[in-house]
């Protein structure tokens, strides 16, 4: 395994993941403040996750003609030009520009550019027999560092009230400070090392013929597993314990960063569960009982079993998310990942945009949980539908040789 090239990968994915973190639970609350309807704030959150999905497809597709490291930079480039925007944008439409060209990332789980390059370069780094261990280091980093972020959340108000101030412009602050995260990320890519580019005649084919039906099934089911998730994202849920419970920034903060820490634990079993039951019903031995319990949680009588029902599920819901990045990478060859992961990732981003639009709506005519019960619906259809088509798709067979992959070196 490349161990210099991981560590550079997982540094980058921390320090986003500390940036989504707060951005996530700040978001909703920050456009409620600059006088946004409820349906406007599910529409510019579902403008972050579009506008993703689209940045995602159109890199994975061309990823052929460039560099990974010059794909990442001009990505990290990009998350600070959204964050300035943010940060000193207040109007509805300047706003959904932004979020709509942007990396804004308005969901617990990362569904960025960053995701499709970063998940390319650990499938080189790390040999397949390292490779679910490799994924479940990157979800632990995210996880937890993730928790800290929303955690975070929490100060805009308090440094409000330590200053004598509004929270406003120390909210607009903080989206600075996404700007100067996206500056970090690129000082570290920065420092990946070079690979050669591809020529119009070395253009890897995106899908071989034996991997196309695999792909696309697996991208319309993660797509309907999208849909319910994005009626349940983690900006879409304040805003439901906002509105339904009045809970403050500086409480859902607390919540989310205890939920996050569950989350983080949980991946320290992924390799040991894959190993013992193999990646695909890893992926779906837990995510069930997540969604009976996303199902539950609008029919709790008060805010602390609320909260009791998103910590538990918060413990088990993420066990799928490595074993299902180590899955789609081993169905097929390595000269289609970037191919696979995009068409896997994107169709996921469109659907979850969806799930944002929806949400607002419903909560603006009921402040009922009936987004989260409809979620869990959708996700216990996406489990019985993938144990059925994929019980017997086999795993590639492969011996990767990246110029990256750190070979032992001999002795005469």
């Amino acid at each position: 395994m490349n161990s210099a090239l991981v560590r550079r990968v997982l540094l980058a994915r921390g320090l986003r993941a500390f940036a989504d973190g707060y951005v996530a639970l700040l978001l909703p609350l920050y456009l409620l403040l600059l006088g946004m309807s409820t349906l406007q704030v599910g529409i510019i959150t579902a403008g972050t996750l579009f506008g993703s999905a689209l940045l995602t497809l159109a890199v994975g597709l061309q990823a052929w003609r460039f560099s990974l490291r010059s794909l990442l930079l001009a990505a990290a480039a990009l998350m600070g030009v959204t964050g300035l925007g943010f940060g000193v944008l207040t109007d509805y439409w300047p706003l959904l520009l932004v979020a709509v060209v942007g990396t804004l990332n308005a969901s617990s789980d990362d569904v960025s550019v960053f995701l499709t390059l970063e998940h390319t370069l650990l499938s080189r780094a790390a040999p397949p027999a390292q490779r679910t261990s490799a994924f479940a280091r990157y979800s632990l980093v995210g996880a937890t560092i993730g928790a800290a972020g929303a955690l975070a959340a929490g100060l805009p108000s308090l440094v409000a009230s330590a200053l004598g101030i509004g929270v406003r412009p120390v909210m607009q602050a903080s989206f600075i400070g996404y700007a100067l995260i996206g500056v970090s990320m690129a000082a570290i890519y920065r420092h990946l090392p070079r690979e050669p580019q591809a020529t119009d005649t070395a253009r890897p084919a995106a899908l071989g013929a034996s991997s196309r039906r695999t792909v696309y099934k697996l991208a319309a089911l993660f797509s309907l597993d999208a849909f319910g998730g994005g009626l349940a994202i983690q900006s879409m849920l304040v805003l439901w314990l906002h509105l339904h419970f009045g809970l403050t920034p500086a409480d859902t903060a607390k919540i989310f960063f205890c939920s996050g820490l569950l989350s983080a634990s949980s991946f320290f079993f992924v390799p040991r569960l894959a190993r013992r039951f193999g990646l695909l019903n890893t992926m779906l031995l837990f995510h069930a009982p997540a969604s009976v319990l996303l199902l539950l949680i609008p029919l709790m009588p008060n805010a602390s079993w609320t909260i009791a029902l998103i910590l538990l599920r918060a413990a088990i819901a993420s066990l799928d998310v490595p074993a299902r990045s180590a899955y789609v990478m081993s169905v097929v060859t390595p000269s289609e990942r970037p191919a696979a992961a995009s068409l896997t990732v994107v169709p996921r981003s469109l659907m979850w945009a969806a799930g944002p639009l929806l949400t607002g709506y419903l909560l603006s005519v009921s402040s009922f949980g009936w987004p989260l019960m409809i979620a869990g619906i959708v996700k216990l259809a996406y489990n019985a539908m993938l144990f059925a088509g994929f019980a017997k798709v086999p795993l590639q067979s492969e011996s990767d040789a990246s110029p990256w992959a750190e070979r032992p070196t001999t002795r005469n």
